[in-house]
């Protein structure tokens, strides 16, 4: 059984072995029942995880013969562009 304490603001961590099996992240919904003194806690919405391979190719700059510096490199208009098409 693992165990947690409170904190002044109603703070609980919940442990890393129980994060990691039920997919809990950042982000993470849960859901909180109360039943007599039971707390019941649901995760609601798993965030899946996401490596940064599967980000590979999602944003391409314009292809160009002249010399292009990262710091010329939109990426929110890229985004927008990517939804045009």
């Amino acid at each position: 059984m693992a165990r947690a304490t409170v904190s002044q603001k109603g703070q609980v961590v919940i442990p890393a072995s129980i994060r990691r099996r039920l997919g809990i992240v950042s982000g993470t919904r849960l859901d909180f029942e109360s039943e007599g003194a039971t707390i019941r806690v649901t995760v609601e919405d798993a965030v899946p995880h996401a490596g940064v391979a599967e980000g590979y190719g999602l944003l391409q700059a314009p292809r160009s013969r002249a010399k292009r510096r990262l710091l010329e490199f939109d990426p929110a208009l890229a985004m927008r562009r990517l939804g045009r098409r």
